[in-house]
């Protein structure tokens, strides 16, 4: 049978923000309790008071506290390189039995220019191409029989260099995304490697973005 406490811990579960302003002790628990209620008393099908919620709050203790963690904050101030790649575009098409050998062809055609930004990513429905915006018209041509599902210009790729060992700490990513966020940046590709995370932007938020990656590392 659940209790408030285990009714709370499960809200604030699926609000890390507020789950991490409760760690920082900059939320007012009262006004919280006041909020929180009429989710509360549904969940357990009976009225319950503000001040009972308000204790649940007080002794909520968060499962994995990453703002203290030594290790994450290691990691965090370890962050590599940060470089930015402008011009680029992006294709998302329907995946389909001659896509990849469109892409194998492509590939030849790029494979000598160093200077050219390539990635590729098959999903189970759908593939995302990333390139220089120099490349459009060799991509359209290559993939002139497949059905391009979307497409996009005008973007910025911020490449950030992760320390090693960064696949055994918890939260990472979580850190970087909730600082994104923060600054209304939204993000319109993620692409990983063991220790490298690219990010995908607009132009006009490539400076904000920038800076919001680098206040990790402070």
């Amino acid at each position: 049978m659940n209790t408030i406490s285990d009714c709370v811990a499960a809200i604030i579960a699926k609000q890390p923000y507020l789950e991490e302003a409760l760690s920082q002790k900059i939320i007012n628990y009262a006004a919280l309790a006041e909020n929180l209620n009429p989710l509360v008393s549904k969940m357990l099908k009976k009225p319950v008071k503000d001040g009972a919620i308000l204790m649940a709050l007080r002794r909520y203790a968060s499962p994995t506290d990453t703002q203290k963690s030594l290790r994450l904050k290691e990691v965090l101030n370890g962050l590599g390189d940060i470089t930015v790649r402008s011009k680029l575009i992006v294709f998302t098409f329907q995946n389909s039995g001659t896509l990849i050998q469109n892409h194998a062809q492509i590939l030849s055609t790029i494979a000598t220019n160093q200077q050219v930004f390539y990635t590729f990513t098959r999903g189970i429905h759908e593939s995302t191409l990333i390139s220089s915006a120099s490349e459009e018209a060799h991509i359209r041509d290559h993939f002139k029989t497949e059905n391009i599902l979307n497409f996009q210009g005008n973007l910025s790729a911020i490449s950030i260099r992760l320390p090693q060992g960064n696949t055994a700490v918890a939260g990472l990513y979580y850190q970087i995304f909730k600082r994104l966020a923060w600054e209304g940046i939204s993000l319109q590709e993620v692409i990983s490697t063991t220790n490298e995370f690219i990010i995908l932007v607009e132009d006009e938020l490539v400076d904000r973005a920038f800076s919001a990656i680098k206040k990790l590392q402070s």
